[in-house]
């Protein structure tokens, strides 16, 4: 992690990711874009018993003639992905030395995929969140956007004292601000009073989500390195 993460402007992360990870990942992901979601393509991907308002245009005949039973065919959907953010920037995300807190590898990961989506003409969005649902950044494209996203994060501050974390309006905010389906990544480190599961498996049911957990090893086992001063 770069030292002068939370000195440097948006410009310069970006700048600095864009050679250091953003250019090696886009080389592995050439080529047709694949969404992660079902669809009416023109790519097979699975058979799968046929439902009450399935489409009888995608019963495959032959399939169900030998089963006994109706088979529909799914397909791979080719379109663009609209991708949400939901950040966790409670104080917890301050923990760790200045070169390598938690804040600052959010940071990064969210300037890279951000980068990485909209490179292929994909939108991002975020939700902000510090104790409550601070700020919601509708979804766009380009790399202005990728931009606004990465200034609002380091216009964030530090909050000294806080509530203790609850991330379930964090969930409930997301499936009151994503009316249609997309990929979502939660990036915290899940430190929060309990409850937050429900919200977050309805979220799942709704969209594509990939939790992502933020921690450091000090956080399981403190440094032998004398008194430590704490505050709950």
């Amino acid at each position: 992690m770069n030292t002068s993460t939370f000195a440097s402007t948006p410009e310069r992360i970006l700048y600095r990711l864009d050679w250091q990870v953003i250019r090696r990942l886009d080389g592995l992901m050439q080529g047709d874009y694949r969404s992660l979601f079902y669809g009416y393509g023109v790519d097979l991907a699975d058979l799968r018993e046929y439902q009450p308002e399935d489409d009888i245009r995608y019963i495959d005949w032959n399939v169900s003639a030998r089963m006994d039973t109706l088979y529909v065919r799914q397909y791979v959907e080719d379109r663009e992905i609209t991708a949400w953010f939901l950040l966790d920037l409670s104080p917890s995300l301050d923990f760790g030395p200045r070169d390598s807190q938690k804040r600052a590898v959010l940071v990064d990961f969210v300037t890279t995929f951000a980068r990485l989506l909209t490179r292929h003409g994909n939108r991002v969005g975020a939700i902000f969140y510090d104790g409550r649902v601070k700020k919601v950044i509708p979804a766009r494209g380009g790399r202005i956007q990728v931009l606004r996203l990465v200034n609002d994060l380091l216009d964030q501050p530090q909050l000294l004292k806080a509530p203790f974390t609850d991330l379930t309006p964090l969930f409930q905010g997301a499936l009151n601000s994503i009316k249609k389906r997309s990929l979502v990544f939660v990036i915290s480190d899940f430190i929060s009073a309990p409850g937050w599961e429900k919200p977050l498996a309805l979220l799942n049911q709704r969209n594509e989500v990939l939790a992502i957990r933020l921690w450091d090893p000090r956080e399981m086992e403190l440094p032998d390195i004398g008194p430590v001063i704490m505050e709950d």
